[in-house]
């Protein structure tokens, strides 16, 4: 049975209230949640759940400004998709935005409809980054239930050997082979050898270290 959806969630971060406001009232009518804060510093302190998210973002605030901590971000562990909005906005600052990752650049004032499409936009991406990290986890997850022998045969069968030359290579019985690699394929989910070559590529050294 699959989890029931979660709901997604927009932060907001601009140091001018009645911006913040607008937004979250914006937000709102069209069944949006959100989160508002006056500062980076604001929001770090916060919880941020595990939800599909984006982040609504002011260029100029006091203390770190939008674009100094769009580039920290990842060394903070912080993956969601970046919407600027600023009222001195000039291109130079458009294209380092964009560079870093923005999904918009937006300048004050601008269109409801242009914030809402950036946000639905951020928010599919983060949807679709969550649900890449989940399937990762529960690969990672099938892969330790594994015996060691038997990730010692995926990890051959992964580097094309047949069935008979790694038993030769481990100093097994072919039906041992046969046997765990039956095991392996039905605990890794795995509905092929094609499946279970692209499992062990997507788990890199997890596997290879095996």
């Amino acid at each position: 049975m699959n989890p029931p959806p979660q709901a997604p969630l927009v932060f907001i971060v601009d140091d001018d209230p009645s911006v913040r406001e607008a937004v979250a009232d914006l937000l709102a009518s069209v069944d949006l949640e959100a989160r508002s804060f006056g500062s980076v510093a604001q929001f770090l302190a916060a919880e941020q759940p595990s939800v599909p998210s984006c982040l609504v973002l002011d260029i100029r605030m006091p203390g770190q400004s939008g674009l100094e901590f769009q580039k920290d971000m990842g060394a903070k562990g912080l993956r969601m998709p970046v919407i600027f909005i600023t009222g001195h906005g000039d291109i130079e600052m458009s294209v380092r935005a964009m560079k870093n990752g923005a999904i918009e650049f937006l300048t004050k004032p601008f269109r409801d409809q242009d914030l809402i499409d950036a946000i639905q936009e951020g928010l599919k991406r983060d949807r679709a980054r969550l649900e890449a990290d989940g399937a990762l986890a529960d690969l990672h997850r099938n892969w330790q239930s594994l015996s060691p022998g038997e990730r010692q045969v995926m990890v051959m069968v992964g580097r094309g050997l047949l069935n008979k030359q790694i038993a030769g290579e481990l100093g097994l019985s072919e039906i041992t082979v046969k046997v765990r690699r039956g095991h392996a394929m039905r605990k890794m989910q795995a509905k092929s050898l094609a499946d279970l070559i692209r499992m062990l590529d997507r788990l890199g050294s997890a596997a290879t270290d095996a």
